[in-house]
């Protein structure tokens, strides 16, 4: 008698991926605006140069510190209180940085942008929701489809800031007013998700390894590494292109173009990147992205024509895509339910930690390490040398461990 077993029941995941789908692409457009926007609102409110990207580091730095709140609340109350946290975080980080555009007020701008912050690191976690109720089998596939709902953000985000960046006399001020707008009517989404909040720890609930011990494991370590080294190089390049490409002598709209064709490279991979993991394993994916990454730095390093802006933030895209797409892959399989809010927390926290420092390293690379954009973009992409030479050497050492030395 031959034995058969159906295959699992993921109906309950499909129906949260397309929610969440729907919210990478409404809410989620807010984020390319913003860092289209973002440093070259700050260039004008701001006295010194070396600060025109501060708004966007500030940004980062909001979704660092807001990586462990967010992870807490919703491993107590569930992942669509922690989702409307974030959305109304969005919404009044883009009320508070209109008003600082209105009065021409550099510290206001930052705090708003602290507050966008907010919704960044809650828009960070819909790829671990995509995960929650999905088997072994579909989890890459979800955590890559939610990933591609970034493609529709990559064409509305930009669309909107051609229409709304000139729309008053102040300079953004329309873009900003549109950032609320998305807030307010996509966090009607959320009221569609259906996972379950985590049962509440009683005596009998495993406790789990401590942050020290989960850190420990190589290969949750490696996953970190990975996938803070693929968003960090990606924020680094990304928040300097709109100054660069300005200031090589393009338009605001060819700046726009190009981070239109960078973020659709970040989400357009994403419709068979869990397959590409399935195929061929998780660390050929994630060697794969940190390859590609590197091959953006060598083309932005042979000229700042147009085409070369183009091709280098499109490789950028798809270099993220791999690398980060499958660490978060590697990080899901590494670790128990009840583990959940506590390494999905530490995660994001030394991920964004690693951005954060990138984003602020962007604009005085960008803008104060020599005498003219062209040397300031070349600074940049020099600086990606020491990350993919660190990413690279752990995946290398995760890869050649005998397969009985892992302890997960």
């Amino acid at each position: 008698m031959t034995m058969t077993t159906s295959a699992p029941d993921n109906s309950q995941a499909k129906r949260n991926v397309a929610v969440l789908v729907a919210a990478q692409s409404v809410l989620g457009a807010q984020m390319p605006m913003i860092f289209i926007v973002g440093g070259l609102a700050g260039q004008s409110l701001a006295t010194n140069p070396c600060l025109a990207t501060l708004p966007i580091s500030l940004i980062v730095l909001g979704s660092m510190l807001a990586a462990t709140p967010i992870s807490g609340i919703m491993q107590k109350w569930g992942r669509k209180v922690g989702f409307l946290v974030g959305a109304t975080a969005g919404a009044l980080g883009g009320l508070i940085g209109a008003y600082g555009l209105f009065l021409g007020s550099f510290p206001i701008f930052l705090l708003g942008s602290l507050l966008t912050g907010i919704y960044m690191s809650a828009h960070g976690f819909y790829r671990f929701a995509a995960a929650d109720t999905a088997s072994d089998e579909f989890r890459p596939k979800a955590i890559s489809y939610v990933m591609a709902g970034g493609l529709a953000a990559a064409v509305i985000g930009p669309q909107i800031v051609k229409l709304t960046s000139e729309a008053y006399v102040i300079p953004f001020l329309g873009t900003y007013m549109a950032v609320i707008a998305l807030n307010v009517f996509g966090s009607g989404l959320f009221f569609f998700l259906d996972i379950p909040t985590p049962p509440k720890p009683t005596a009998d609930t495993p406790r789990g390894r401590s942050r020290l011990e989960l850190l420990k494991t190589p290969r949750i370590a490696v996953a970190i590494i990975c996938a803070m080294v693929s968003y960090a190089l990606m924020n680094l390049v990304m928040t300097s292109t709109p100054l660069a490409v300005v200031g090589c002598g393009f338009s605001a709209n060819d700046a726009a173009d190009v981070v239109t064709s960078h973020v659709l490279a970040m989400y357009v991979p994403s419709f068979f990147t869990g397959h590409l993991i399935a195929r061929f394993g998780v660390e050929k994916i994630v060697a794969l992205g940190l390859a590609i990454l590197a091959g953006a730095g060598v083309v932005a390093l042979q000229g700042v024509e147009l085409g070369n802006f183009f091709v280098a933030l499109i490789l950028l895209g798809i270099g993220w895509n791999f690398g980060f797409i499958g660490a978060t892959s590697m990080l899901a399989a590494s670790h128990e339910v009840h583990e959940r809010g506590r390494m999905q927390g530490l995660n994001d926290l030394l991920v964004f930690g690693g951005v954060t420092v990138a984003s602020l390293a962007s604009g005085g690379l960008m803008n104060c390490s020599g005498g003219s954009p062209v040397e300031g973009w070349t600074a940049v992409n020099l600086a990606m040398i020491p990350l993919l030479t660190l990413a690279g050497g752990a995946l290398l050492w995760l890869m050649l461990r005998p397969a009985d030395a892992e302890t997960v």
